[in-house]
């Protein structure tokens, strides 16, 4: 399995990809939401490739905290059920984590399962710290810290970034 860019010609297959993973609620679901209307970093979104099969994906979308930048909404983040245990998840976010800390970011959250997430590093967030608009189990806020310590400096409501 290789990761690589995603490229343009790949988009096709990542929406057939969210449509098998996620499903129409997709659209309903708050971080989906905060994504809406703003663009994926280009060059933090990655693909899983088995040979010439586009088996998985991971995007990034750039993210105010209480008006503060320097975060990214990890998501979608998805891998065809075939490919499910093969760890391509993992691989795919350790890639583009590894991307990100070589940028100006700081933080990335994400709306997760804290037993997946958290073999990739990611935490959960004191209670009340970051607000994600709309409905969200907040115990499913999780966050990577890019730089040490980068958690502590952000607080507030999630916006799109610019």
């Amino acid at each position: 399995m290789k990761i690589r860019p995603e490229l343009p010609i790949d988009g096709p297959q990542i929406e057939r990809l969210h449509r098998e993973a996620f499903g129409p609620g997709r659209f309903a679901k708050s971080a989906y939401r905060v994504r809406e209307g703003g663009e994926f970093v280009q060059d933090l979104s990655l693909v899983a490739m088995d040979e010439e099969r586009l088996v998985g994906s991971i995007r990034f979308t750039q993210i105010l905290i209480g008006g503060k930048q320097g975060a990214l909404l990890l998501g979608p983040l998805a891998v065809f059920r075939d490919y499910s245990g093969h760890r391509c998840g993992l691989r795919l976010m350790a890639a583009g984590l590894d991307l990100a800390s070589q940028q100006d970011y700081q933080l990335a959250l994400l709306v997760g399962d804290i037993a997946y997430y958290q073999k990739a590093g990611f935490k959960g967030i004191p209670a009340g710290q970051i607000l994600m608009p709309g409905p969200v189990d907040m115990a499913r806020m999780l966050a990577f810290e890019l730089t040490s310590g980068a958690l502590a400096g952000f607080g507030g409501l999630i916006s799109l970034g610019h």
